[in-house]
Parts: structure tokens; sequence; C-alpha cells
């Protein structure tokens, strides 16, 4: 890993259908060509606590494509929606795949295909069931001047990961979306195998 600090590279104003939002590029090199984002809506003020916060990782295929697959395009949108509502922040990590890329998450959906869930597939390709870390996330929230969070998620992990680091967690705010038919298996594997709290 590179030795040189994450730090804002760039930023600007953004209209999208929830209202203006900053877009902050963090990298280690200013010609970074996939950069974390942080996404903080015009009316985010650090010392209004807590701020109501999203760590979301990329998934291109729900996130731009909106594969029915998983839920993720969904719960960027209900994060972006409630952020809007109450001044907040996405953080967006770019670690697709649950940190094993695109190309290796469309050979995990190959296996998928074939009778595996989604952490057997990750195992059967040689990675952990969730190769994502946080550090770049929680460098990203100091540097906005964030330490209390009402946290966007249904991982208690994050929650975790942030207590760790000093950021208190005021709150989990759940993001239930329903299952869809091509996507419920996927779901149910992430709340009996990997602890996320779904109440499926």
């Amino acid at each position: 890993m590179s030795k040189n600090p994450l730090k804002k590279q760039a930023e600007a104003i953004i209209p999208t259908n929830w209202g203006n939002f900053n877009l902050i590029a963090f990298a280690r090199h200013p010609d970074d060509k996939i950069p974390h984002l942080a996404i903080v809506h015009e009316s985010f003020n650090a010392q209004r606590e807590p701020t109501v916060v999203r760590i979301h990782s990329e998934c291109m295929t729900g996130d731009v494509f909106h594969s029915h697959r998983c839920d993720c395009g969904e719960q960027l949108d209900y994060a972006m929606r409630l952020a809007a509502e109450k001044g907040g922040v996405v953080v967006y990590l770019r670690q697709e795949g649950r940190g094993i890329g695109l190309i290796n998450k469309l050979k995990a959906y190959n296996l998928q295909d074939k009778g595996f869930n989604t952490l057997e597939a990750n195992l059967h390709l040689g990675f952990g069931a969730d190769e994502r870390h946080y550090e770049d996330a929680i460098k990203i929230l100091q540097d906005l001047g964030i330490q209390k969070v009402a946290l966007m998620t249904n991982n208690p992990l994050k929650v975790n990961y942030l207590e760790k680091a000093g950021i208190q967690v005021v709150e989990r705010v759940p993001v239930l979306i329903a299952p869809k038919e091509e996507n419920v298996f996927y779901l149910k594997t992430k709340q009996t195998e990997m602890g996320h709290l779904l109440n499926l």
C-alpha cells in the first residue's frame, strides 16, 4: 500500500435528485483514477451532531445498472435521500465486490448460479468472506470533522470499526430494502452467515 496519506484532492457541487451535494474526491495521489468519495449534502454542519452517515462500498452492478442480484443500489438511493433530509454524508468507498474487484465478483456470480452462496463463492475463489476495510472511511470522516454519527447500516462490523477508531455511533439506522426473488437467498446468507441485521 502507498505510504502517501489519503487526502482531499478535488471537490465540486453536484445537483442530484435529492438536492445539491459537495462531491469530494479523496486519494493518495492527485492522478488516482478511482478515488474514494465523500458525498456531502450542502446543509451539512459538523457542529450539528450526530451526523447521519452511510459508508457505502462500491457496487457497480447494483449502483449503476440496478441489478436485482443485490440491494446495494436501493441502499445507496435510501442513503442519499436521508442524507439530503438530515444534512448528512455518504462515504463511497471504491472496494467493489466486498473488496475482490469487479472481475472476481462476476466470477463469484457464476459460482452462485451453480449453487454457491455469496460467502462460499468468495472462499472458493481464494478470498476471505469480506475483504473490505474501513480505515479510509474513518480518515474521511475525521477530515470532515465528524465525531458522532447516526450510522446507516445493517452491518454491525461497521459500528465496531468506527467505535474502535474513536468515532461515536450514537444510533444505528437500519437500511432495510424489501427483498426480490433474485436476491432473497443472497440477503438471507448475509443475515445468517455474516451477521447482517435484516429481519428476514
